[in-house]
C-alpha cells in the first residue's frame, strides 16, 4: 500500500508516497496528475476548501483509471459535519452533500478523527471513527489531581466514554449553555459545581473554532475556584487568533487535523504519533 498525501506537509501515515503534480487552471479547475498508481492507495487530505474537496475527487478518479483496485482515505477533519440538521426551511442538510460527494468515490474505508457529529457516522459509507482517546492520554500522562469538563451538554456524552476508555473515576464537572435562540450568541453559562478546590480544570471538545464558549467556560470555572485551566481540542481552527484564548486559558491542545500551528500558548501534537491506519 502507498499513501497519496494531497495536503503538502501533511503526512500522517507512515507509508511510501505516491508523487503528484497539482495545479488550477486560469479558469479556477483544479488540476491533478499522478507520477504513479498502486493496487492499493491511502489519500490523506485535509479537506478545508472547495478546492481540497475537488483535488480529492479528481485523484480518487485518476487513480482507478491507472489500475488502483483498493483506495481508502483518511480525512481527519470532516467538512461540514457541523451543519448537521436542517434548523429553518430553506437550508441545506451540509453534512448529506458532503457525504454524497465522499460515498460517490466507493471508498474501501474511510477513517475520520473524532468527527462532531454521530450523523456524519450515519450517512457515511465504510466509515471508521478515530476516537481522541490517544491524544487525551497523552495530554494526561503527567498530570494528577485534575478535573475533566465538558463544556457543554452535546460534548457530555462523548466525556462519559472518553472517561471510561481512559479509566478516569474522578468527577466530570458539566457546563451548560444558553442561547438566544434569535442570533445563536451565548447569555449565560452554568457550572454544575459551585468550588472547584483549586484543582486543574481539563475542559475537552473536538473543535475550536472562535472560541467563545471556551472563553466563557474559563470564566466561570475561574469564579468557581478552579485552579489551572487547560484545553483539548481534536481539530484546532482558531479563527479568532489566540489572544482572547491565552487571557483565559493556561494552555491548549491540539492535533495538527486542521492546520499546523505554532505558539507559546498551543502545543500542537501530530496524528502520526496518535494513529496507525497504515496498510489497513
Amino acid at each position: 500500500m502507498k499513501a497519496l498525501n494531497l495536503t503538502p506537509g501533511f503526512a500522517p501515515i507512515g507509508l511510501p508516497e505516491i508523487a503528484f503534480k497539482s495545479f488550477n487552471f486560469s479558469g479556477g479547475e483544479v488540476h491533478i496528475k499522478l507520477a504513479e498508481a498502486a493496487e492499493k492507495v491511502m489519500i490523506t487530505a485535509r479537506l478545508n476548501s472547495s478546492d481540497d474537496v475537488m483535488r480529492l475527487l479528481l485523484a480518487v478518479d485518476a487513480l482507478r483509471r491507472s489500475g488502483t483496485e483498493r483506495i481508502s482515505a483518511f480525512i481527519p477533519y470532516l467538512p461540514y459535519a457541523r451543519q448537521d440538521r436542517v434548523m429553518v426551511p430553506g437550508e441545506p442538510l451540509s453534512v448529506k452533500v458532503i457525504a454524497d460527494l465522499l460515498n460517490s468515490c466507493n471508498f474501501h474505508r474511510i477513517y475520520v478523527y473524532d468527527v462532531h457529529s454521530e450523523v456524519s457516522l450515519a450517512v457515511l459509507n465504510n466509515v471508521q471513527l478515530i476516537t481522541n482517546e490517544s491524544l487525551v492520554r497523552t495530554v494526561l500522562k503527567d498530570k494528577r489531581d485534575y478535573l475533566l469538563v465538558s463544556p457543554d451538554a452535546g460534548a457530555l456524552k462523548k466525556i462519559y466514554k472518553l472517561a471510561q476508555a481512559i479509566q478516569y473515576t474522578g468527577d466530570i464537572v458539566l457546563c451548560n449553555k444558553i442561547r438566544d435562540v434569535k442570533d445563536g450568541q451565548i447569555k449565560k453559562i452554568d457550572i454544575d459545581c459551585k468550588d472547584l478546590q483549586g484543582k486543574e480544570c481539563i475542559v475537552v471538545d473536538d473543535i475550536c473554532d472562535g472560541g467563545t464558549t471556551f472563553v466563557g467556560v474559563a470564566k466561570e470555572l475561574k469564579g468557581c475556584n478552579a485552579g489551572k485551566i487547560s484545553l483539548i481540542v481534536s481539530h484546532g481552527i482558531f479563527s479568532q487568533g489566540e489572544a482572547l484564548l491565552s487571557e483565559h486559558l493556561d494552555h491548549i491542545y491540539t492535533t495538527d487535523s486542521f492546520r499546523e500551528v505554532q505558539s507559546p500558548l498551543i502545543t500542537t501534537i501530530p496524528l502520526a504519533q496518535l494513529i496507525n491506519i497504515a496498510n489497513r
